[in-house]
């Protein structure tokens, strides 16, 4: 007479190739998720950033603070600099947030007062 179904042995094999697999897939998705975070963050301090300095570029003041609501938890700041060249000034702007850290720096033709 034969028997059948598995051995206690082979579902044991195939239990830990099973769950070897799934710590691959969690790792995996756990280091991708961390990823996305990180890229989303500096996308948003980079617009951030590119819309402080434009702010900047009209107002032509340097300026320390933290964005409003919903960004409360951004801070930044502006520097206006001379540079080698006659007539033209070195705008920068650094924001951070979330551990990140995004800097800009613009070379613009500066009419009007410092």
């Amino acid at each position: 007479m034969t028997k059948r179904g598995f051995t206690l042995i082979e579902v044991m094999v195939s239990l830990a190739i099973v769950s070897g697999l799934l710590m691959v897939i969690i790792t995996s998705m756990n280091y991708h998720l961390d990823t996305l975070n990180r890229y989303k963050n500096s996308l948003l301090l980079t617009s951030l950033a590119k819309d402080k300095l434009e702010t900047l570029k009209a107002n032509k003041q340097a300026e320390k603070g933290e964005f409003p609501e919903p960004f409360k938890w951004v801070t930044y700041q502006t520097e206006i600099k001379d540079s080698d060249y006659p007539e033209i000034k070195e705008l920068t702007v650094k924001v951070k947030g979330a551990g990140d850290e995004v800097v800009i720096t613009e070379l613009i033709l500066w009419k009007g007062s410092n």
